[in-house]
């Protein structure tokens, strides 16, 4: 079974492979020289810095097959693949909090580049799903803790 391709952009795509190569060049030798000056300290089966070394250096190698994983199933979108005229990932969007009265101006991102902070709404989230493929004028529903909020879509552009 092929596995799920991870829509971003190509700015997202960037921002990986930077990683990447920060924790290939920096953070590797960063930990291979604590690994080096724990072993230095003689016996291995007491000491606490190498135990703590060879932890930081598992979860750095996971990370980094973590972050290859991604870049493997990257699909990058780019702006001349978005339309104005449905909502997708990448699409900016405004949409009314009908309860609230409130405009929320977001982008709709894959997964990896969620940052609610800055408003980039993963197309995972409860809104990203509810406003994917939907148009200008929808009304649409989204299920959050403390219940369902109704929210129409005002503008969606690039």
């Amino acid at each position: 079974m092929a596995e799920k391709k991870i829509r971003m952009s190509a700015q997202g795509l960037e921002d990986l492979q930077n990683q990447l190569e920060y924790l290939k060049n920096v953070r590797r030798k960063e930990v291979a020289e604590k690994l080096k000056e724990a072993r230095s300290q003689g016996d291995l089966s007491e000491n606490a810095e190498y135990d703590a070394a060879k932890d930081e250096q598992g979860l750095l190698e996971a990370e980094i097959a973590d972050i290859e994983k991604k870049i493997e199933l990257a699909e990058v979108v780019s702006d001349e693949d978005l339309s104005t005229d449905e909502i997708g990932v990448g699409s900016r969007v405004k949409i009314l909090d009908i309860a609230l009265d409130e405009v929320l101006d977001v982008q709709i991102v894959g997964s990896t580049e969620a940052d609610p902070e800055n408003n980039k709404i993963s197309e995972d989230s409860p809104l990203g799903v509810a406003a994917l493929k939907k148009k200008v004028g929808d009304t649409i529903e989204v299920e959050a803790p403390k219940g369902i909020i109704e929210m129409k879509i005002l503008e969606i552009s690039k």
